[in-house]
């Protein structure tokens, strides 16, 4: 997977230090949410944020992919919810058909506004 800045991504949790919490990915890449971006208020517990082994979703503010770490940030994201992530296109029972059927129509409409 390509990562980049911004990216929402959910990862297990590994380890939870003093400073942080370290998270793993199925490709082989390894996240650190340091305290400083667990919450935009002051962080008492880390313990009171992840469990070792959950999976949570995280923003990506950086990435070493020479290294393959990532820097994590859990402040606006809803970490513990896995809707966080974007969703692929979902078809309707229609499907394409209102397209198919309307549009030589709206293609005609518009140059008849011209």
């Amino acid at each position: 997977m390509v990562y980049k800045n911004d990216d929402i991504v959910i990862g297990k949790v590994t380890g939870i230090e003093s400073y942080g919490i370290f998270l793993s990915f199925d490709d082989n890449y390894t996240g650190l949410i340091h305290i400083s971006e667990i919450s935009d208020s002051f962080v008492r517990n880390i313990n009171d944020y992840a469990t070792i082994s959950e999976e949570i979703c995280a923003k990506v503010i950086g990435v070493d992919d020479d290294n393959k770490k990532l820097k994590l940030s859990l402040i606006g994201v809803n970490y513990r919810q896995k809707n966080n992530l974007k969703k692929g296109i979902i078809e309707t029972k229609s499907g394409f058909s209102t397209l198919k059927n309307e549009l030589n129509d709206w293609i005609s409409n518009k140059f008849e506004k011209k």
